[in-house]
Protein backbone atom coordinates (compact mmCIF):
# COMPACT_ATOMS: atom_id res chain seq x y z
CA UNK A 1 0.00 0.00 0.00
CA UNK A 2 1.30 3.36 -0.56
CA UNK A 3 2.30 5.40 2.33
CA UNK A 4 0.61 9.27 2.02
CA UNK A 5 2.73 12.05 1.62
CA UNK A 6 2.37 13.86 4.84
CA UNK A 7 4.27 17.03 3.93
CA UNK A 8 1.40 17.63 1.48
CA UNK A 9 -0.96 18.91 4.43
CA UNK A 10 1.27 22.03 5.69
CA UNK A 11 2.20 21.04 9.64
CA UNK A 12 0.72 25.05 10.13
CA UNK A 13 -2.06 25.05 8.13
CA UNK A 14 -5.05 26.57 10.03
CA UNK A 15 -8.04 24.29 9.19
CA UNK A 16 -10.56 26.31 10.29
CA UNK A 17 -10.09 29.20 7.69
CA UNK A 18 -10.59 28.82 3.75
CA UNK A 19 -8.11 31.00 2.85
CA UNK A 20 -5.47 28.66 3.72
CA UNK A 21 -7.47 25.44 2.37
CA UNK A 22 -8.18 27.11 -1.15
CA UNK A 23 -4.98 26.82 -2.59
CA UNK A 24 -4.81 22.95 -1.61
CA UNK A 25 -7.96 22.25 -2.85
CA UNK A 26 -7.32 23.97 -5.95
CA UNK A 27 -4.01 21.66 -6.06
CA UNK A 28 -5.67 18.55 -6.17
CA UNK A 29 -8.45 19.93 -8.49
CA UNK A 30 -5.77 20.92 -11.38
CA UNK A 31 -3.08 18.02 -10.42
CA UNK A 32 -2.67 16.08 -13.74
CA UNK A 33 -3.89 12.39 -13.82
CA UNK A 34 -1.99 10.23 -16.43
CA UNK A 35 -2.27 6.85 -14.58
CA UNK A 36 -4.07 4.34 -11.72
CA UNK A 37 -1.18 5.26 -9.70
CA UNK A 38 -1.23 9.48 -10.13
CA UNK A 39 -5.15 8.75 -9.12
CA UNK A 40 -4.05 6.75 -6.08
CA UNK A 41 -1.66 9.63 -4.92
CA UNK A 42 -4.43 12.03 -5.35
CA UNK A 43 -7.13 9.55 -3.13
CA UNK A 44 -4.10 9.67 -0.70
CA UNK A 45 -3.20 13.25 -0.38
CA UNK A 46 -6.62 14.56 -0.12
CA UNK A 47 -7.79 11.94 2.60
CA UNK A 48 -5.03 13.84 4.88
CA UNK A 49 -6.36 17.41 3.72
CA UNK A 50 -10.14 15.99 4.65
CA UNK A 51 -8.74 14.86 7.70
CA UNK A 52 -7.38 18.14 9.02
CA UNK A 53 -10.26 19.93 7.76
CA UNK A 54 -12.17 17.44 9.26
CA UNK A 55 -10.31 17.81 12.74
CA UNK A 56 -10.37 21.51 12.53
CA UNK A 57 -14.67 20.94 12.17
CA UNK A 58 -14.40 18.49 15.25
CA UNK A 59 -12.35 20.96 17.91
CA UNK A 60 -14.91 23.91 16.97
CA UNK A 61 -18.08 21.67 17.57
CA UNK A 62 -16.50 20.11 20.63
CA UNK A 63 -16.04 23.34 22.41
CA UNK A 64 -19.51 24.31 20.98
CA UNK A 65 -20.80 21.61 23.14
CA UNK A 66 -18.97 21.91 25.86
CA UNK A 67 -20.36 26.02 26.41
CA UNK A 68 -23.13 26.58 25.10
CA UNK A 69 -23.49 29.97 27.17
CA UNK A 70 -20.08 31.29 25.69
CA UNK A 71 -21.02 33.17 22.85
CA UNK A 72 -17.39 33.37 21.60
CA UNK A 73 -17.24 29.98 21.16
CA UNK A 74 -20.28 29.35 19.48
CA UNK A 75 -19.93 32.35 17.37
CA UNK A 76 -16.46 30.60 16.00
CA UNK A 77 -17.98 26.92 15.11
CA UNK A 78 -21.36 29.05 13.52
CA UNK A 79 -18.52 30.88 11.45
CA UNK A 80 -17.35 27.58 9.90
CA UNK A 81 -20.49 26.02 9.41
CA UNK A 82 -21.33 29.12 7.41
CA UNK A 83 -18.82 30.46 5.90
CA UNK A 84 -15.88 27.33 5.26
CA UNK A 85 -18.31 24.26 5.09
CA UNK A 86 -20.22 25.06 1.67
CA UNK A 87 -17.02 25.93 0.19
CA UNK A 88 -15.23 23.19 1.40
CA UNK A 89 -18.37 20.98 0.38
CA UNK A 90 -18.22 22.66 -3.37
CA UNK A 91 -14.37 21.80 -3.53
CA UNK A 92 -15.52 18.12 -2.84
CA UNK A 93 -17.69 17.42 -5.21
CA UNK A 94 -15.54 18.82 -7.36
CA UNK A 95 -13.11 16.84 -6.32
CA UNK A 96 -15.33 13.32 -5.67
CA UNK A 97 -16.84 14.27 -9.42
CA UNK A 98 -13.15 14.06 -10.80
CA UNK A 99 -12.06 10.92 -9.08
CA UNK A 100 -15.45 8.83 -10.27
CA UNK A 101 -15.62 10.11 -13.69
CA UNK A 102 -11.27 9.33 -14.02
CA UNK A 103 -10.91 6.74 -16.54
CA UNK A 104 -7.87 5.29 -14.52
CA UNK A 105 -10.28 4.84 -11.78
CA UNK A 106 -11.38 1.38 -13.05
CA UNK A 107 -7.65 0.32 -13.28
CA UNK A 108 -7.27 0.69 -9.22
CA UNK A 109 -7.61 -2.32 -6.91
CA UNK A 110 -10.96 -3.58 -6.58
CA UNK A 111 -10.63 -5.27 -3.28
CA UNK A 112 -9.13 -2.04 -1.86
CA UNK A 113 -11.03 0.87 -3.33
CA UNK A 114 -14.11 -0.55 -3.96
CA UNK A 115 -15.82 0.76 -0.97
CA UNK A 116 -14.48 4.01 -1.65
CA UNK A 117 -15.56 4.63 -5.35
CA UNK A 118 -19.03 3.28 -4.63
CA UNK A 119 -19.53 5.55 -1.89
CA UNK A 120 -18.45 8.72 -4.22
CA UNK A 121 -20.39 7.87 -6.74
CA UNK A 122 -23.76 7.57 -4.57
CA UNK A 123 -21.64 11.39 -3.46
CA UNK A 124 -21.99 12.72 -6.64
CA UNK A 125 -25.43 11.55 -7.83
CA UNK A 126 -26.71 12.73 -4.34
CA UNK A 127 -24.74 16.50 -4.47
CA UNK A 128 -26.59 19.52 -5.78
CA UNK A 129 -25.19 23.04 -5.26
CA UNK A 130 -28.02 24.35 -4.36
CA UNK A 131 -28.50 22.65 -1.13
CA UNK A 132 -25.13 23.37 0.49
CA UNK A 133 -26.26 26.64 1.83
CA UNK A 134 -29.20 24.37 3.05
CA UNK A 135 -27.19 22.13 5.18
CA UNK A 136 -25.42 25.08 6.77
CA UNK A 137 -28.86 26.34 7.45
CA UNK A 138 -29.66 22.88 9.52
CA UNK A 139 -26.17 23.00 10.73
CA UNK A 140 -26.89 26.14 12.89
CA UNK A 141 -31.12 24.95 13.93
CA UNK A 142 -28.67 21.88 15.49
CA UNK A 143 -26.79 24.40 17.07
CA UNK A 144 -29.48 26.43 18.18
CA UNK A 145 -31.11 22.92 19.26
CA UNK A 146 -27.90 22.42 21.84
CA UNK A 147 -28.24 25.72 23.38
CA UNK A 148 -31.75 25.54 24.46
CA UNK A 149 -31.34 21.37 25.57
CA UNK A 150 -27.66 22.85 27.45
CA UNK A 151 -29.53 25.50 28.92
CA UNK A 152 -32.02 23.57 30.60
CA UNK A 153 -31.62 23.91 34.85
CA UNK A 154 -34.18 23.50 37.59
CA UNK A 155 -34.85 24.30 40.72
CA UNK A 156 -35.46 21.04 42.74
CA UNK A 157 -35.51 20.99 46.92
CA UNK A 158 -33.36 24.25 47.12
CA UNK A 159 -31.24 23.22 44.21
CA UNK A 160 -29.73 24.48 40.84
CA UNK A 161 -29.45 21.37 38.69
CA UNK A 162 -29.52 19.48 35.48
CA UNK A 163 -31.97 17.58 33.97
CA UNK A 164 -29.24 14.92 33.73
CA UNK A 165 -28.65 15.11 37.54
CA UNK A 166 -32.00 15.24 38.41
CA UNK A 167 -32.57 12.15 36.28
CA UNK A 168 -30.75 10.24 38.68
CA UNK A 169 -33.19 10.46 41.36
CA UNK A 170 -35.57 8.54 38.91
CA UNK A 171 -33.94 5.30 40.96
CA UNK A 172 -34.84 6.27 44.78
CA UNK A 173 -37.25 4.09 45.96
CA UNK A 174 -39.27 6.94 47.61
CA UNK A 175 -41.92 7.19 44.64
CA UNK A 176 -42.95 11.03 45.78
CA UNK A 177 -38.94 11.60 44.99
CA UNK A 178 -39.48 9.69 41.72
CA UNK A 179 -42.60 11.25 40.42
CA UNK A 180 -41.33 15.36 41.68
CA UNK A 181 -38.45 14.48 39.86
CA UNK A 182 -39.89 13.45 36.82
CA UNK A 183 -41.96 16.03 36.49
CA UNK A 184 -39.83 18.60 37.05
CA UNK A 185 -37.94 16.96 34.15
CA UNK A 186 -40.94 16.72 32.03
CA UNK A 187 -42.04 20.01 32.71
CA UNK A 188 -38.76 22.15 32.16
CA UNK A 189 -38.68 20.20 28.59
CA UNK A 190 -42.36 21.27 28.12
CA UNK A 191 -41.66 25.18 28.53
CA UNK A 192 -39.43 24.69 25.38
CA UNK A 193 -42.03 23.05 23.54
CA UNK A 194 -42.25 25.75 20.96
CA UNK A 195 -38.76 26.80 20.20
CA UNK A 196 -38.15 22.95 20.12
CA UNK A 197 -40.93 22.95 17.66
CA UNK A 198 -40.21 25.68 15.71
CA UNK A 199 -36.35 24.44 15.13
CA UNK A 200 -38.03 21.00 14.18
CA UNK A 201 -40.48 22.45 11.52
CA UNK A 202 -37.66 24.39 10.33
CA UNK A 203 -35.70 21.35 9.83
CA UNK A 204 -38.20 19.47 8.01
CA UNK A 205 -38.46 21.84 5.38
CA UNK A 206 -35.64 22.18 4.90
CA UNK A 207 -34.90 18.10 4.72
CA UNK A 208 -37.56 17.70 2.44
CA UNK A 209 -36.34 20.72 0.20
CA UNK A 210 -33.07 18.66 -0.04
CA UNK A 211 -34.55 15.89 -1.14
CA UNK A 212 -36.64 17.20 -3.88
CA UNK A 213 -33.72 19.62 -5.14
CA UNK A 214 -31.53 16.23 -5.07
CA UNK A 215 -34.79 14.10 -7.37
CA UNK A 216 -35.88 12.39 -4.58
CA UNK A 217 -39.66 12.50 -3.56
CA UNK A 218 -39.39 12.19 -0.24
CA UNK A 219 -36.34 12.89 2.72
CA UNK A 220 -36.58 9.68 3.78
CA UNK A 221 -35.38 7.67 0.44
CA UNK A 222 -32.90 10.87 0.19
CA UNK A 223 -31.53 9.93 3.72
CA UNK A 224 -31.42 6.19 2.92
CA UNK A 225 -29.15 6.81 -0.02
CA UNK A 226 -26.86 9.77 1.69
CA UNK A 227 -26.09 6.71 4.44
CA UNK A 228 -25.00 4.66 1.85
CA UNK A 229 -27.58 1.96 3.32
CA UNK A 230 -26.49 -0.01 -0.28
CA UNK A 231 -27.26 -3.85 1.92
CA UNK A 232 -31.24 -2.72 3.53
CA UNK A 233 -33.86 -0.88 2.48
CA UNK A 234 -36.90 1.50 4.04
CA UNK A 235 -38.76 -1.71 3.80
CA UNK A 236 -36.92 -4.14 5.65
CA UNK A 237 -36.23 -1.25 8.67
CA UNK A 238 -40.67 -1.74 8.53
CA UNK A 239 -40.24 -5.29 8.63
CA UNK A 240 -37.15 -4.68 11.40
CA UNK A 241 -40.29 -2.43 13.59
CA UNK A 242 -42.61 -5.70 12.88
CA UNK A 243 -40.34 -7.89 14.36
CA UNK A 244 -39.79 -5.90 17.48
CA UNK A 245 -43.34 -5.73 18.22
CA UNK A 246 -43.68 -9.29 17.41
CA UNK A 247 -40.87 -10.14 19.52
CA UNK A 248 -39.83 -7.80 21.84
CA UNK A 249 -42.96 -5.81 22.61
CA UNK A 250 -44.98 -8.42 24.71
CA UNK A 251 -42.03 -9.53 26.79
CA UNK A 252 -41.10 -5.91 27.37
CA UNK A 253 -44.87 -5.08 28.67
CA UNK A 254 -44.93 -8.79 30.43
CA UNK A 255 -41.57 -7.47 32.86
CA UNK A 256 -43.99 -4.25 33.33
CA UNK A 257 -46.78 -6.33 34.98
CA UNK A 258 -44.61 -7.89 36.49
CA UNK A 259 -42.82 -5.00 37.78
CA UNK A 260 -46.41 -2.86 38.94
CA UNK A 261 -46.87 -6.28 41.01
CA UNK A 262 -43.18 -6.56 42.45
CA UNK A 263 -43.68 -2.34 43.89
CA UNK A 264 -47.39 -2.87 44.41
CA UNK A 265 -48.51 -0.16 42.60
CA UNK A 266 -51.50 0.05 40.19
CA UNK A 267 -51.19 1.32 37.27
CA UNK A 268 -47.61 1.55 37.00
CA UNK A 269 -46.26 5.28 36.12
CA UNK A 270 -43.84 6.74 33.95
CA UNK A 271 -41.52 7.73 37.00
CA UNK A 272 -41.42 3.54 38.31
CA UNK A 273 -39.49 2.23 35.16
CA UNK A 274 -36.31 2.75 36.32
CA UNK A 275 -36.01 1.69 40.35
CA UNK A 276 -35.49 -1.30 41.84
CA UNK A 277 -38.38 -3.42 42.44
CA UNK A 278 -36.97 -4.24 46.27
CA UNK A 279 -36.74 -0.59 46.96
CA UNK A 280 -33.09 -1.18 47.10
CA UNK A 281 -30.93 2.03 47.15
CA UNK A 282 -30.09 2.91 43.52
CA UNK A 283 -26.50 1.99 41.90
CA UNK A 284 -23.95 4.47 42.94
CA UNK A 285 -20.80 2.71 41.05
CA UNK A 286 -18.63 6.08 41.85
CA UNK A 287 -18.06 8.92 43.48
CA UNK A 288 -16.35 11.06 40.88
CA UNK A 289 -15.25 10.84 37.53
CA UNK A 290 -11.68 9.98 38.15
CA UNK A 291 -13.09 7.06 40.08
CA UNK A 292 -15.77 6.53 36.84
CA UNK A 293 -11.99 6.58 34.72
CA UNK A 294 -10.22 4.33 37.22
CA UNK A 295 -12.11 1.76 37.63
CA UNK A 296 -13.48 1.71 34.22
CA UNK A 297 -9.44 1.30 33.45
CA UNK A 298 -9.38 -1.98 35.88
CA UNK A 299 -12.55 -3.17 33.43
CA UNK A 300 -10.68 -3.43 30.51
CA UNK A 301 -7.76 -4.49 31.38
CA UNK A 302 -9.46 -7.73 32.82
CA UNK A 303 -11.43 -7.72 29.61
CA UNK A 304 -8.33 -7.81 27.54
CA UNK A 305 -4.88 -6.29 28.08
CA UNK A 306 -4.74 -4.25 24.54
CA UNK A 307 -8.47 -2.90 25.45
CA UNK A 308 -6.62 -1.48 28.40
CA UNK A 309 -4.19 0.17 27.33
CA UNK A 310 -6.38 1.69 24.60
CA UNK A 311 -8.53 2.86 27.04
CA UNK A 312 -5.60 4.37 29.17
CA UNK A 313 -4.38 6.34 26.71
CA UNK A 314 -7.64 8.65 26.16
CA UNK A 315 -6.61 9.53 30.37
CA UNK A 316 -4.40 11.86 28.69
CA UNK A 317 -4.40 14.55 26.07
CA UNK A 318 -7.69 16.02 26.50
CA UNK A 319 -9.75 13.24 25.39
CA UNK A 320 -12.26 12.64 27.79
CA UNK A 321 -15.22 15.67 29.24
CA UNK A 322 -17.68 13.46 31.39
CA UNK A 323 -19.01 15.55 34.38
CA UNK A 324 -22.82 16.99 33.97
CA UNK A 325 -22.84 20.32 34.73
CA UNK A 326 -24.14 23.86 33.59
CA UNK A 327 -23.54 24.98 30.31
CA UNK A 328 -22.61 21.86 28.44
CA UNK A 329 -24.89 20.30 25.94
CA UNK A 330 -27.07 17.12 26.74
CA UNK A 331 -25.94 13.80 25.56
CA UNK A 332 -22.85 12.37 24.67
CA UNK A 333 -20.74 11.16 21.50
CA UNK A 334 -17.04 9.82 20.64
CA UNK A 335 -16.03 11.94 18.32
CA UNK A 336 -12.41 11.06 16.70
CA UNK A 337 -9.88 14.25 15.73
CA UNK A 338 -9.37 12.97 12.48
CA UNK A 339 -5.87 14.79 11.93
CA UNK A 340 -3.83 13.81 15.06
CA UNK A 341 -5.77 10.40 15.10
CA UNK A 342 -7.23 11.03 18.96
CA UNK A 343 -10.60 10.35 20.19
CA UNK A 344 -12.83 13.06 22.28
CA UNK A 345 -15.60 11.65 24.23
CA UNK A 346 -18.27 13.62 25.90
CA UNK A 347 -20.70 12.74 28.61
CA UNK A 348 -22.48 14.04 31.44
CA UNK A 349 -22.02 12.18 34.04
CA UNK A 350 -24.47 12.26 37.24
CA UNK A 351 -23.00 8.77 39.42
CA UNK A 352 -25.50 7.06 38.39
CA UNK A 353 -25.18 3.20 36.77
CA UNK A 354 -25.91 4.59 33.24
CA UNK A 355 -23.04 6.79 33.60
CA UNK A 356 -21.20 3.18 33.23
CA UNK A 357 -22.89 1.71 30.43
CA UNK A 358 -22.27 4.99 28.63
CA UNK A 359 -18.72 4.98 29.31
CA UNK A 360 -18.12 1.45 27.86
CA UNK A 361 -20.29 2.48 25.12
CA UNK A 362 -18.10 5.82 23.82
CA UNK A 363 -15.13 3.68 25.09
CA UNK A 364 -16.12 1.17 22.22
CA UNK A 365 -16.06 3.71 19.42
CA UNK A 366 -12.71 4.87 20.81
CA UNK A 367 -11.11 1.62 20.13
CA UNK A 368 -12.88 1.40 16.73
CA UNK A 369 -10.77 4.23 16.08
CA UNK A 370 -7.74 3.48 17.72
CA UNK A 371 -7.51 -0.04 16.19
CA UNK A 372 -8.06 1.71 12.26
CA UNK A 373 -6.08 4.87 13.09
CA UNK A 374 -3.43 4.06 11.11
CA UNK A 375 -5.53 3.61 7.93
CA UNK A 376 -4.16 6.13 5.03
CA UNK A 377 -7.62 6.94 3.47
CA UNK A 378 -9.82 9.12 5.69
CA UNK A 379 -13.01 7.61 4.30
CA UNK A 380 -11.91 3.77 5.82
CA UNK A 381 -11.06 5.56 9.38
CA UNK A 382 -15.11 5.44 9.80
CA UNK A 383 -17.64 3.03 9.65
CA UNK A 384 -20.88 2.41 8.54
CA UNK A 385 -22.79 3.11 12.08
CA UNK A 386 -24.74 -0.28 11.21
CA UNK A 387 -21.15 -2.13 12.10
CA UNK A 388 -19.78 1.24 14.57
CA UNK A 389 -22.67 0.50 16.83
CA UNK A 390 -21.40 -2.86 17.00
CA UNK A 391 -18.48 -1.59 18.29
CA UNK A 392 -19.69 0.08 20.99
CA UNK A 393 -23.07 -1.41 22.39
CA UNK A 394 -20.61 -5.45 21.95
CA UNK A 395 -18.76 -3.71 25.21
CA UNK A 396 -21.92 -2.58 27.03
CA UNK A 397 -22.43 -6.67 26.92
CA UNK A 398 -18.50 -8.06 27.24
CA UNK A 399 -18.14 -5.91 30.16
CA UNK A 400 -20.65 -6.98 32.17
CA UNK A 401 -18.70 -9.95 34.24
CA UNK A 402 -16.55 -7.01 35.27
CA UNK A 403 -18.76 -4.82 37.15
CA UNK A 404 -17.61 -6.00 40.44
CA UNK A 405 -14.81 -3.35 39.90
CA UNK A 406 -17.81 -0.84 40.61
CA UNK A 407 -20.14 -3.28 43.09
CA UNK A 408 -20.75 -5.53 45.55
CA UNK A 409 -21.45 -9.37 43.99
CA UNK A 410 -25.00 -8.14 45.03
CA UNK A 411 -25.11 -5.13 43.16
CA UNK A 412 -23.42 -6.54 40.44
CA UNK A 413 -25.49 -9.42 39.83
CA UNK A 414 -28.53 -6.29 39.88
CA UNK A 415 -26.72 -4.11 37.42
CA UNK A 416 -26.43 -7.35 35.05
CA UNK A 417 -29.49 -7.90 35.30
CA UNK A 418 -30.73 -4.85 34.61
CA UNK A 419 -28.61 -4.23 31.56
CA UNK A 420 -30.43 -7.29 30.19
CA UNK A 421 -34.16 -5.97 31.05
CA UNK A 422 -33.22 -2.49 30.03
CA UNK A 423 -31.87 -4.11 26.62
CA UNK A 424 -35.57 -4.84 25.74
CA UNK A 425 -36.76 -1.23 26.22
CA UNK A 426 -33.65 0.10 24.40
CA UNK A 427 -35.27 -2.08 21.44
CA UNK A 428 -38.87 -1.41 21.51
CA UNK A 429 -37.98 2.79 21.79
CA UNK A 430 -35.17 2.29 18.74
CA UNK A 431 -38.39 0.99 16.56
CA UNK A 432 -40.43 3.74 17.90
CA UNK A 433 -37.96 6.46 17.13
CA UNK A 434 -37.18 5.23 13.65
CA UNK A 435 -40.98 4.65 12.82
CA UNK A 436 -42.20 7.85 13.82
CA UNK A 437 -38.68 9.10 11.58
CA UNK A 438 -40.75 7.04 8.45
CA UNK A 439 -43.80 8.84 9.42
CA UNK A 440 -42.68 12.72 9.71
CA UNK A 441 -40.74 12.44 6.22
CA UNK A 442 -43.01 10.83 4.16
CA UNK A 443 -45.79 13.05 5.68
CA UNK A 444 -44.19 15.96 5.16
CA UNK A 445 -46.95 18.43 5.15
CA UNK A 446 -48.26 16.91 8.74
CA UNK A 447 -49.33 19.39 11.40
CA UNK A 448 -47.61 19.94 14.77
CA UNK A 449 -50.87 18.18 16.44
CA UNK A 450 -50.91 15.28 13.58
CA UNK A 451 -47.20 14.71 14.82
CA UNK A 452 -47.72 14.49 18.79
CA UNK A 453 -50.96 12.36 17.69
CA UNK A 454 -48.05 9.85 15.49
CA UNK A 455 -46.26 10.03 18.68
CA UNK A 456 -48.84 8.64 21.07
CA UNK A 457 -50.25 5.99 18.54
CA UNK A 458 -46.75 4.70 18.13
CA UNK A 459 -46.43 4.73 21.59
CA UNK A 460 -48.99 2.34 22.13
CA UNK A 461 -47.57 -0.09 19.52
CA UNK A 462 -43.94 0.02 21.05
CA UNK A 463 -44.14 1.50 24.65
CA UNK A 464 -44.20 0.71 28.15
CA UNK A 465 -47.13 -0.17 29.73
CA UNK A 466 -47.70 2.61 32.05
CA UNK A 467 -50.26 5.46 32.65
CA UNK A 468 -50.00 8.69 31.20
CA UNK A 469 -53.06 9.83 33.46
CA UNK A 470 -53.06 13.30 34.71
CA UNK A 471 -49.86 14.38 32.29
CA UNK A 472 -51.25 13.06 28.79
CA UNK A 473 -50.54 17.09 27.80
CA UNK A 474 -46.68 16.00 27.92
CA UNK A 475 -46.59 12.64 25.75
CA UNK A 476 -47.56 14.04 22.37
CA UNK A 477 -43.71 16.23 22.86
CA UNK A 478 -41.84 13.48 24.50
CA UNK A 479 -40.18 12.62 21.31
CA UNK A 480 -37.98 16.10 21.93
CA UNK A 481 -35.41 14.12 24.78
CA UNK A 482 -34.21 12.37 21.48
CA UNK A 483 -31.80 14.48 20.14
CA UNK A 484 -30.53 12.14 17.19
CA UNK A 485 -34.33 13.81 15.57
CA UNK A 486 -32.94 17.43 15.27
CA UNK A 487 -29.23 16.86 14.91
CA UNK A 488 -29.04 13.09 13.06
CA UNK A 489 -32.17 12.50 10.75
CA UNK A 490 -32.84 8.46 10.33
CA UNK A 491 -29.54 7.85 12.32
CA UNK A 492 -30.89 5.27 14.99
CA UNK A 493 -32.21 2.16 13.33
CA UNK A 494 -28.32 1.54 13.48
CA UNK A 495 -28.94 1.17 17.71
CA UNK A 496 -31.20 -1.84 16.54
CA UNK A 497 -29.48 -3.08 13.81
CA UNK A 498 -25.92 -3.26 16.03
CA UNK A 499 -27.63 -4.68 18.97
CA UNK A 500 -28.66 -7.46 17.34
CA UNK A 501 -25.01 -8.52 16.30
CA UNK A 502 -23.73 -7.26 19.46
CA UNK A 503 -25.69 -9.70 20.75
CA UNK A 504 -23.98 -12.20 18.57
CA UNK A 505 -20.12 -11.65 19.67
CA UNK A 506 -21.85 -11.84 23.28
CA UNK A 507 -23.30 -15.33 22.71
CA UNK A 508 -19.66 -16.01 21.41
CA UNK A 509 -17.94 -14.58 24.42
CA UNK A 510 -19.82 -16.96 26.52
CA UNK A 511 -18.46 -19.91 24.69
CA UNK A 512 -15.28 -18.37 24.12
CA UNK A 513 -13.97 -14.79 25.14
CA UNK A 514 -10.34 -15.50 23.03
CA UNK A 515 -11.65 -15.94 20.36
CA UNK A 516 -15.21 -13.55 20.67
CA UNK A 517 -12.15 -10.84 21.35
CA UNK A 518 -9.93 -11.59 18.61
CA UNK A 519 -13.16 -11.17 16.33
CA UNK A 520 -13.83 -7.75 17.94
CA UNK A 521 -10.52 -6.56 17.40
CA UNK A 522 -10.51 -7.97 13.49
CA UNK A 523 -13.49 -6.15 12.62
CA UNK A 524 -12.77 -3.31 13.94
CA UNK A 525 -9.18 -2.74 12.12
CA UNK A 526 -10.82 -3.11 9.00
CA UNK A 527 -12.54 0.19 9.26
CA UNK A 528 -14.94 0.94 6.31
CA UNK A 529 -13.20 -0.76 4.10
CA UNK A 530 -15.76 -3.10 3.64
CA UNK A 531 -19.67 -3.28 2.73
CA UNK A 532 -21.74 -3.92 6.18
CA UNK A 533 -22.19 -7.64 5.19
CA UNK A 534 -18.73 -8.47 5.48
CA UNK A 535 -17.75 -6.17 8.30
CA UNK A 536 -20.29 -8.62 10.19
CA UNK A 537 -18.58 -11.49 9.05
CA UNK A 538 -15.35 -10.24 9.64
CA UNK A 539 -16.32 -10.10 13.00
CA UNK A 540 -18.12 -13.89 12.75
CA UNK A 541 -21.50 -12.01 12.74
CA UNK A 542 -24.81 -12.19 10.44
CA UNK A 543 -26.31 -9.49 9.64
CA UNK A 544 -29.99 -9.97 9.28
CA UNK A 545 -32.92 -7.68 10.63
CA UNK A 546 -35.60 -10.61 10.39
CA UNK A 547 -37.68 -11.75 13.30
CA UNK A 548 -35.88 -15.34 13.24
CA UNK A 549 -32.89 -13.66 14.43
CA UNK A 550 -34.37 -11.57 16.96
CA UNK A 551 -36.78 -14.46 18.06
CA UNK A 552 -33.10 -16.58 19.01
CA UNK A 553 -31.17 -14.01 20.62
CA UNK A 554 -33.26 -12.91 22.65
CA UNK A 555 -33.95 -16.60 23.65
CA UNK A 556 -30.93 -16.37 24.63
CA UNK A 557 -31.61 -12.95 27.08
CA UNK A 558 -34.20 -14.72 28.68
CA UNK A 559 -32.36 -17.96 29.79
CA UNK A 560 -29.76 -15.78 31.31
CA UNK A 561 -32.05 -13.72 32.81
CA UNK A 562 -34.01 -17.00 34.14
CA UNK A 563 -30.09 -18.12 35.68
CA UNK A 564 -29.80 -14.36 37.39
CA UNK A 565 -30.47 -13.65 41.07
CA UNK A 566 -33.13 -11.06 41.53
Amino acid sequence: MTTPVESFVPPSLDAARWDDLEPLYKVLRERPLGSAAELERLLLDRSELDAAVSEAEAELYIASTRAVDDASVQAAYLEFVETVEPKRRMAAFELDRRIVASPFAAGLERGRYGVLLRDLAAEVELFRAENVPLAAELARLDQEYNQIGGAMTVEFRGEERTLAHLGGLLEEPDRATREAAWRTIHERRYQDRERLDAIFEQMLALRHRTAIQAGFRDFRDYQHRRLRRFDYTPEDCLRFHDGIAEMVVPLLRRSHQARARALDVAPLRPWDLAVDVKARPPLRPFDSVDQLVARTSRVFHRLGADLGRMFDALREGDCLDLASRKGKAPGGYQYQRQRTRRPFIFMNATGVHRDVVAMVHEAGHAFHAALCKHEPLLHYRTAPMEFAEVASMSMELLTLPFLDEFYGPEEAARARRNHLEDLLARLAWTAQIDAFQHWLYTHPEHTKAERGQEWVRLGGRFGAAVSWEGVEHLLPVEWHRQLHLFSAPFYYIEYGIAQLGALQLWSQARRSLPEALSNYTRALAVGGSMPVPELYREAGLRFDLGVDMIRGLLGEVERTLAALPD
